[in-house]
Protein backbone atom coordinates (compact mmCIF):
# COMPACT_ATOMS: atom_id res chain seq x y z
CA UNK A 1 0.00 0.00 0.00
CA UNK A 2 1.84 3.08 -1.20
CA UNK A 3 -0.73 5.35 0.48
CA UNK A 4 1.17 4.85 3.78
CA UNK A 5 4.35 6.30 2.29
CA UNK A 6 2.32 9.13 0.74
CA UNK A 7 0.82 9.91 4.16
CA UNK A 8 4.32 9.91 5.68
CA UNK A 9 5.41 12.38 2.99
CA UNK A 10 2.44 14.60 3.81
CA UNK A 11 3.38 14.49 7.48
CA UNK A 12 6.92 15.57 6.63
CA UNK A 13 5.63 18.51 4.59
CA UNK A 14 3.27 19.57 7.39
CA UNK A 15 5.91 19.21 10.12
CA UNK A 16 8.48 21.15 8.05
CA UNK A 17 5.95 23.93 7.45
CA UNK A 18 5.18 24.03 11.19
CA UNK A 19 8.85 24.44 12.08
CA UNK A 20 9.42 27.07 9.39
CA UNK A 21 6.31 29.12 10.16
CA UNK A 22 6.02 28.52 13.91
CA UNK A 23 2.55 26.99 14.14
CA UNK A 24 1.76 24.15 16.52
CA UNK A 25 -1.63 22.81 15.48
CA UNK A 26 -3.16 22.02 12.09
CA UNK A 27 -6.95 21.76 11.81
CA UNK A 28 -7.27 20.81 8.14
CA UNK A 29 -4.93 19.53 5.44
CA UNK A 30 -6.20 20.16 1.91
CA UNK A 31 -4.77 17.91 -0.79
CA UNK A 32 -5.17 18.05 -4.54
CA UNK A 33 -5.08 14.57 -6.01
CA UNK A 34 -5.26 13.94 -9.72
CA UNK A 35 -7.74 11.44 -11.06
CA UNK A 36 -4.85 9.66 -12.80
CA UNK A 37 -2.48 9.68 -9.78
CA UNK A 38 -3.21 6.07 -8.76
CA UNK A 39 -4.06 7.10 -5.20
CA UNK A 40 -6.95 5.49 -3.33
CA UNK A 41 -8.51 8.34 -1.28
CA UNK A 42 -10.09 6.05 1.35
CA UNK A 43 -6.82 4.22 1.97
CA UNK A 44 -4.94 7.52 2.12
CA UNK A 45 -7.45 8.85 4.67
CA UNK A 46 -6.94 5.80 6.89
CA UNK A 47 -3.14 6.08 6.65
CA UNK A 48 -3.30 9.85 7.22
CA UNK A 49 -5.04 9.37 10.59
CA UNK A 50 -2.41 6.85 11.72
CA UNK A 51 0.63 8.76 10.54
CA UNK A 52 -0.45 12.14 11.94
CA UNK A 53 -0.65 10.85 15.52
CA UNK A 54 1.77 12.65 17.80
CA UNK A 55 2.44 15.50 15.38
CA UNK A 56 1.11 18.99 14.69
CA UNK A 57 -1.65 17.53 12.49
CA UNK A 58 -2.93 14.96 14.98
CA UNK A 59 -6.72 14.96 14.72
CA UNK A 60 -6.66 17.16 11.61
CA UNK A 61 -9.32 16.76 8.97
CA UNK A 62 -8.13 15.60 5.55
CA UNK A 63 -9.90 17.35 2.67
CA UNK A 64 -9.27 15.97 -0.81
CA UNK A 65 -9.93 17.97 -3.97
CA UNK A 66 -10.01 15.89 -7.14
CA UNK A 67 -8.15 17.14 -10.21
CA UNK A 68 -9.56 15.79 -13.49
CA UNK A 69 -7.37 13.98 -15.97
CA UNK A 70 -6.51 15.68 -19.24
CA UNK A 71 -4.18 15.16 -22.12
CA UNK A 72 -2.98 16.56 -25.43
CA UNK A 73 -3.93 14.73 -28.61
CA UNK A 74 -1.46 15.57 -31.40
CA UNK A 75 -3.80 14.15 -34.04
CA UNK A 76 -6.62 16.53 -33.04
CA UNK A 77 -4.29 19.29 -31.82
CA UNK A 78 -6.57 19.58 -28.80
CA UNK A 79 -6.60 19.20 -25.05
CA UNK A 80 -9.05 16.44 -24.10
CA UNK A 81 -10.47 14.99 -20.89
CA UNK A 82 -9.26 11.48 -20.06
CA UNK A 83 -10.49 9.17 -17.31
CA UNK A 84 -7.65 6.65 -17.15
CA UNK A 85 -4.07 6.53 -18.36
CA UNK A 86 -3.67 5.32 -21.93
CA UNK A 87 -7.29 6.04 -22.84
CA UNK A 88 -7.85 6.78 -26.50
CA UNK A 89 -8.70 10.32 -27.53
CA UNK A 90 -12.43 10.87 -27.02
CA UNK A 91 -12.54 13.00 -30.19
CA UNK A 92 -10.64 10.93 -32.77
CA UNK A 93 -10.07 7.56 -31.07
CA UNK A 94 -6.27 7.78 -31.46
CA UNK A 95 -3.91 6.40 -28.82
CA UNK A 96 -1.22 9.09 -28.95
CA UNK A 97 -2.75 11.17 -26.13
CA UNK A 98 -0.03 12.63 -23.90
CA UNK A 99 -1.12 13.14 -20.30
CA UNK A 100 -0.88 16.80 -19.26
CA UNK A 101 -2.85 16.89 -16.01
CA UNK A 102 -4.44 14.78 -13.34
CA UNK A 103 -1.34 12.83 -12.26
CA UNK A 104 -0.28 15.20 -9.48
CA UNK A 105 -0.74 15.10 -5.74
CA UNK A 106 0.12 18.13 -3.64
CA UNK A 107 -0.57 19.74 -0.30
CA UNK A 108 -2.62 22.74 -1.37
CA UNK A 109 -3.46 24.35 1.95
CA UNK A 110 -3.11 24.02 5.71
CA UNK A 111 -5.67 25.46 8.09
CA UNK A 112 -3.88 26.20 11.36
CA UNK A 113 -4.84 27.35 14.84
Amino acid sequence: MHEMSLAEGIRQIVEDAGRAQGFRKVRTVVLEIGQLASVEPEALGFCFELVMQGGVAEGARLQIEAVPGCGWCPACAATVAINTLYDPCPRCGGYQVQTTGGTEMRVKELEIE
